[in-house]
């Protein structure tokens, strides 16, 4: 039987839920995302009855759930992050380097995402600064920002992180700043072997000390683990840098692409027919065209599931120069190094500055009538308390 309505993530789970929870064990933090996305936009949250103050249209809105999981509540903020962003962009190219680790390690990404994804981020930060003050390749010190990604198109687990690099940095020895050349940045053949031996030291210590769970994933023991790691020693890692940008419009342009996605969004789910979800994926190898893949509904959540990330983890980080700490000294000082004015964007104080902004548009205006202002006339109580 087939979904009469478009199928979305959230209804999916709304219609299947309980038989998922039967069949798989669940811990407490994914059941609470599961609840949070089939109830986003519904009763279940609470909202408000709004009325026109011109010509009394009325409309009933729900709350969304705020989780960052769900495909219904990323839009605003990826709208206010870049905003945000349009603060930072340094007066240079921009680069995208990628990082990925081999399909090899899965299963124990899978037993241990906080460990792995933490480790991931720290030799990705140690590669790129070691290689950067090497004065052979750029002699500088470099800020820039990465976010994880754990998805591949067909929803398997594929852990990476994406970088965006400014293609400058501070030179501290001579107290200024240095320009990279162009479409070039630093040199991609010692970036892999640096990031994969830093990666796999790392996850040797990591084994040594006891805080890897290896239960099930093929390497229990010490020579298969040690065999593992001289296999992934001998394979070619892929790290590669993308295309550059020219200017900051483009950089917030691309970024909007990488920065809150999920694991899978709702235009991608074609629909739902006899058990199976068809959703839609580009395939890289063969000229990024598109297919569709079908998947046992249930299978389709285990998989979207297994990218949950772990509690408060945080996806987005910020290194060197455009650290938290150190980025707005930083980018007043490199706009006076080149003489460059600074013009700040205005970003807004709540959602409805950030829509006005971004889209041009009143998002309390009437569109009935095109003229009045919505008021609202009536709180509705949420079944459980807000997020």
């Amino acid at each position: 039987m087939c979904m009469s309505k478009k199928a979305t993530l959230n209804s999916i789970f709304a219609e299947h839920a309980e038989e998922y929870l039967q069949k798989y064990n669940v811990s407490d933090y994914e059941k609470k995302i599961i609840n949070s996305i089939i109830e986003c936009r519904t009763e279940a949250m609470g909202g408000r009855v709004e009325e026109c103050d011109s010509c009394g249209h009325k409309i009933t809105l729900y709350n969304s759930c705020r989780n960052r999981h769900c495909p219904l509540c990323q839009f605003m903020k990826k709208e206010k992050w870049i905003l945000d962003k349009q603060n930072d962009v340094l007066p240079y190219q921009y680069f995208h380097a990628v990082f990925t680790i081999p399909d090899e390690l899965n299963p124990i990404v899978f037993r241990n995402k906080r460990v792995l994804y933490k480790l991931l981020f720290d030799k990705v930060k140690e590669t790129l600064n070691d290689v950067a003050a090497n004065k052979k390749y750029f002699g500088a010190k470099i800020g820039y920002f990465a976010i994880l990604h754990t998805w591949g198109q067909r929803l398997n687990l594929h852990p990476h992180i994406h970088c965006v690099i400014p293609g400058g940095g501070y030179r501290e020895d001579k107290n200024k700043w240095k320009e990279a050349k162009d479409n070039y940045l630093l040199p991609v053949k010692v970036i892999i072997p640096k990031f994969k031996y830093y990666f796999l030291k790392g996850l040797k210590e990591f084994y040594k000390n006891g805080e890897l769970e290896l239960y099930k994933t093929g390497v229990e023991d010490k020579k298969s683990f040690q065999q593992l790691i001289d296999k992934l020693f001998q394979k070619n890692w892929v790290v590669y840098l993308k295309e550059t940008f020219k200017n900051s419009n483009s950089v917030i342009k691309y970024l909007s692409r990488y920065t809150h996605r999920i694991a899978i969004s709702n235009y991608r789910i074609k629909e739902v027919c006899n058990g199976k979800v068809y959703f839609e994926y580009r395939d890289y190898k063969r000229e990024n065209r598109k297919f569709i893949k079908s998947m046992e509904v249930l299978s389709f959540m285990r998989h979207f599931m297994q990218h949950i990330v772990p509690h408060r983890f945080v996806r987005i980080r910020y290194y060197g120069i455009l650290s938290c700490r150190n980025k707005e000294k930083s980018i007043n000082s490199c706009y006076e190094y080149y003489e460059k004015i600074r013009v700040k964007i205005k970003t807004g104080s709540n959602w409805k500055d950030v829509y006005l902004i971004m889209t041009g548009k009143i998002i309390d205006k009437c569109l009935c009538c095109n003229k009045g202002r919505m008021i609202i006339k009536q709180v509705i109580i949420p079944e459980r308390s807000p997020p």
